[in-house]
């Protein structure tokens, strides 16, 4: 079991960049697989990005070519930067974590571990 906590959100405008961190607990932070995942208002929790303890990653196709998930092993953090920022990027953002590698990347089911949240709005 690992601790999550995400931070970086907030409004930006349409076009904009941000930067969410998720700050990890655990001394084998490097054995775990680590995504993000979002949820809009009426819509069901979808997979963002995935990366492994080796640094290979995942997007899903909406935001691939935008977003770029990066992990420091060392610190303990995993990031996702997010360039050119559309309104239908808005909702909850949450970092989540599988021990060495998830059945399902994409599926919400095949992770133990979640963080709070961070909202990011994007205004048009």
């Amino acid at each position: 079991q690992v601790q999550l906590v995400e931070s970086g959100g907030g409004l930006v405008q349409a076009g904009g960049s941000l930067r969410l961190s998720c700050a990890t607990s655990g001394r084998t932070f490097s054995s775990y697989f680590m995504a993000w995942f979002r949820q809009a208002p009426g819509k069901e929790r979808e997979f963002v990005a995935g990366i492994d303890s080796g640094g290979s990653t995942n997007y899903a196709d909406s935001v691939q070519g935008r977003f770029t998930i990066f992990r420091d092993n060392v610190k303990n953090t995993v990031h996702l930067q997010m360039n050119s920022l559309k309104p239908e990027d808005t909702a909850v953002y949450y970092c989540a974590a599988k021990w060495r590698r998830p059945a399902d990347l994409y599926s919400t089911r095949g992770y133990g571990d979640w963080g709070q949240g961070t909202q990011v709005t994007v205004s048009s």
